[in-house]
């Protein structure tokens, strides 16, 4: 089987739950409370932050030129994209750098980030890059779902957000392509980092919408 789909069968429940979870849901409906996506989006921007530098970290590490090459137009293309659709979103919702500083990193956010780090200092760039893949691939999805079905959130800043996946299905297409040819050339044991790699990030994936919509804190001190 190929990387991609052995890394689909193992997260099924997480991925297609993702499009079930009240937070996506809700924001189609028009209905998700605004207080839920700001603290999405503050979370999303620490995130797509390291997101941005692991991208810039495997393509200077990386020995494997097509790697280093498609790290390079995935930096660029978050760049262009959603980093720029997060300022326009935080400048029309008033989310200013004193708000982002008090707001503090949700569990969540925070190991999830933590987990793809870790693959540069434990395993190689190429388990790396399997760890980065389940973000774009699930929203490139997300996106294409809900544009080909037509759906129109009668909110303006949650149907911008939808409109902003609508469109990365070839440069997906081509990404998984270079993980199918790397893992059919890799030892068993780096097959096994990157299958790891995937399913924990696509769990994670899950897990932040659930952070957002519970708005999730750490816990304050030990109950007795």
């Amino acid at each position: 089987m190929l990387f991609t789909e052995i890394v689909r069968a193992q997260t099924k429940p997480y991925w297609e739950g993702s499009f079930l979870h009240p937070f996506l849901t809700e924001l189609q409906a028009g209905t998700l409370p605004m207080e839920k996506f700001r603290y999405y989006l503050i979370q999303d921007c620490y995130y797509l932050t390291h997101f941005a530098r692991l991208y810039a970290l495997v393509a200077e590490r990386t020995a494997i030129p097509e790697l280093a090459e498609q790290m390079r137009e995935n930096g660029a293309h978050l760049a262009e994209g959603e980093l720029q659709v997060r300022a326009h979103f935080f400048q029309q919702l008033g989310i200013d750098e004193k708000e982002l500083q008090e707001t503090a990193i949700a569990p969540t956010a925070y190991h999830y980030v933590s987990h793809m780090y870790r693959q540069l200092v434990e395993a190689n760039d190429w388990v790396t890059a399997a760890s980065l893949l389940p973000c774009s691939w699930l929203y490139a999805e997300i996106g294409q779902t809900l544009v080909q079905a037509g759906i129109q959130s009668p909110n303006p800043y949650y149907q911008q957000w939808i409109e902003t996946y609508g469109g990365e299905e070839s440069a997906i297409a081509k990404e998984c392509a270079l993980l199918n040819r790397l893992y059919q050339e890799s030892s068993q044991e780096q097959q096994e980092q990157m299958v790891t790699a995937f399913v924990i990030s696509a769990k994670m994936e899950y897990a932040f919408w659930e952070m957002a919509y519970q708005l999730e804190e750490w816990p304050t001190g030990m109950r007795r």
